[in-house]
């Protein structure tokens, strides 16, 4: 049998929740799609489909195999194409995963322009708070944010950013303004976070250069950025954000940074894919618009 037929097959069906329906559109018979998907799942040794009198619905099995056969045919696309001289067009489908806010403020605008360019893909963006593993989750590229474990992966950088402490103006006229990471003691703070876990804000000495870490006690915490940086602009408290992420409330007034003597090291901003020189066109076209946007861009590219 041929696998990858039965993968289209077995696509159809899924598509048209039907055998009578994917046979006429592959212009088969419905017994040759009946024995199709037979064959593929006593190859697979699991039912794939629950056939009803009217309607065919997806087993979980099914469900996660008409995801991996999705993703194999787009790939066998690519190198049918590529094997017909035409792997400088992009085609397919284009998986990119980043951090939730970084994601919606830059990356996002992106895909757009992306898609403009190349009306023929299609994209998928994907917003985690966590490290995805793209080899085995499917993905073509990957925002990362920090300083990029040894990989096989290949990486290209972006810029930078910084972690910054800021709050509103009307607040620190309240209170006055922290001199020294030591200070915050008596200031209250809300923190973004993603658990219980006791926080830890980084400093660096401007005298000696030495890093300052800092367990604030902050009574507010959140998993939500956007409800900690609403809390500060309100007058809660002070929050520490990454640049990126206060930049815009910094410019319309709504934030101030404090302890800008203090401020720790600042951190890469990579875009990682598994391809290496052999990526397809897809991917090495979202990467030369994403460099030229992303590079170009104040917020990630400030000392």
């Amino acid at each position: 049998m041929d696998r990858f037929n039965a993968m289209k097959v077995f696509v159809r069906v899924a598509e048209e929740q039907g055998f009578a329906a994917a046979a006429r559109a592959l212009n088969m018979s419905p017994a040759a799609v009946t024995r199709t998907i037979a064959q593929l799942e006593e190859i697979i040794g699991a039912r794939l489909l629950t056939r009803t009198t009217r309607t065919v619905t997806m087993t979980e099995a099914g469900t996660r195999y008409l995801a991996d056969c999705k993703r194999l045919l787009a790939d066998l696309h690519e190198v049918e194409a590529a094997a017909g001289g035409a792997y400088a067009k992009p085609s397919g489908v284009l998986r990119i995963t980043a951090p939730v806010q970084f994601g919606q403020m830059h990356v996002a605008p992106i895909v757009g322009r992306y898609l403009d360019q190349y009306p023929d893909m299609r994209a998928q963006l994907l917003l985690f708070d966590r490290i995805v593993n793209i080899v085995e989750e499917g993905i073509d590229l990957a925002v990362r944010i920090g300083h990029l474990a040894d990989s096989s992966l290949s990486a290209v950088r972006l810029g930078q950013v910084r972690q910054v402490v800021c709050g509103a103006p009307e607040y620190f006229e309240r209170t006055g303004t922290p001199q020294t990471p030591a200070d915050l003691a008596s200031y209250r703070i809300v923190a973004s976070t993603g658990s219980s876990a006791r926080l830890d804000w980084n400093f660096k000495s401007p005298t000696n250069g030495r890093n300052i870490h800092l367990s604030p006690d902050a009574k507010w915490q959140t998993n939500s950025i956007e409800a900690a940086r609403k809390a500060a602009m309100d007058g809660w408290g002070i929050v520490r954000l990454l640049s990126y992420q206060a930049a815009p409330f910094i410019a319309e007034g709504k934030l101030i940074t404090v302890l800008d003597d203090y401020r720790p090291d600042p951190v890469p901003v990579h875009l990682v894919h598994p391809e290496g020189r052999h990526a397809p066109a897809k991917v090495r076209s979202f990467i030369d618009l994403a460099t030229e946007t992303l590079r170009s861009n104040p917020v990630l590219n400030s000392d």
